[in-house]
């Protein structure tokens, strides 16, 4: 394990954290946004890099589309950036030019400096602390991240909140993954244990509807390609087929790499997923190893609630308040 400065953000410090395992996998962590900077993975006969991310915390400021970052306070999108709280109406940040809040708005958690609160050779723990009325949102909020790397390639993400008054929440890992390092991810086979999917509108906001993926593009519960006939982009919210081992986790993803057979399995407690196939990703800027990053370079696998549910009372229950706790835990396991 080391620690080493990364650079500045204004008068603000931010630190890299390098973890390993004892069977050669490491990742690389950032207080900038609690972003997975890197991730390798032992693959026979060498290693393999599983991540996309960038050089400087200069590109992490004007260009990453949240690279490995951890997005909130609430993950994904927030209908015309607004909701209602026990009958408070609550008007959200937004970005310049945009109708709906994404991520948390445009100083979400994923663009912050959070606080290294510890670390080992296998592990890092940071916290963040919103105040109330941060980006609009009720109530002060302690939100903490852990990444641990698990033997033999296993990345374990943990993310927790506390509220000081009635708000929503919902957090998730961001990563970008490609498995075998091609310029894009199309021929990567994918599978999704999901019966069903949440539609949106041209605007990626859902209808509301809850509708089955028997017949449609978004049924990946046989393992298939991401490249498909019909051309269609992938940035979806998938419904997890549990019930919950006795873990507190449910295989939610499977995605294999034809090229060198490496697999990502995900595991998580969250009852959906955002599937992700970057077809709009274009990074000006080089990435790891002087990589190019344009569309379908890489794919995100987003463990979370489902997108606008504070506007959706069917869908899932994104409120949190005073004295519970929000935790969130998935599994990234690479073999």
């Amino acid at each position: 394990m080391t620690k080493s400065l990364f650079g500045t953000v204004g008068d603000d410090p931010v630190y890299e954290i390098v973890l390993a395992s004892k069977a050669g996998a490491s990742a690389k962590i950032l207080t900038w946004g609690a972003v997975l900077r890197d991730l390798v993975v032992p693959l026979a006969g060498g290693a393999q890099r599983v991540t996309l991310g960038l050089n400087t915390i200069e590109d992490y400021v004007a260009h990453s589309p949240h690279f490995g970052a951890v997005p909130g306070r609430f993950a994904n999108r927030i209908a015309n950036g607004s909701f209602a709280l026990d009958g408070v109406a609550y008007t959200l940040d937004r970005k310049p030019g945009d109708k709906h809040t994404l991520h948390g708005g445009p100083r979400g958690f994923g663009k912050r400096n959070w606080t290294l609160e510890g670390y080992d050779d296998a592990s890092a723990t940071l916290r963040l602390e919103s105040p109330g009325g941060d980006a609009g949102f009720p109530g002060a909020l302690t939100a903490t991240c852990v990444y641990r790397l698990l033997e033999p390639a296993t990345l374990w993400v943990e993310l927790t909140a506390t509220a000081g008054k009635p708000t929503v929440v919902n957090l998730t890992h961001h990563g970008y993954f490609n498995l075998d390092g091609a310029p894009d991810i199309l021929d990567h086979e994918v599978t999704l244990l999901a019966d069903f999917y949440t539609p949106s509108d041209p605007e990626l906001i859902p209808t509301g509807e809850i509708r089955s993926v028997a017949g449609t593009p978004y049924d990946f519960r046989n393992p298939r390609p991401v490249r498909n006939a019909g051309g269609v982009a992938y940035d979806t919210n998938f419904v997890a087929a549990r019930p919950l081992g006795p873990d507190g986790l449910a295989p939610i993803a499977f995605v294999r790499s034809p090229k060198n057979g490496l697999t990502l399995s995900l595991f998580s407690s969250e009852p959906g997923v955002q599937f992700y196939d970057a077809a709009k990703l274009d990074v000006p800027v080089p990435g790891l190893d002087e990589a190019r990053y344009g569309a379908h370079a890489g794919f995100c696998l987003e463990p979370q609630a489902f997108p606008d549910s504070p506007n959706r009372r069917h869908f899932t229950d994104t409120v949190l308040r005073p004295g519970a706790e929000y935790r969130h835990v998935s599994e990234f396991r690479f073999v």
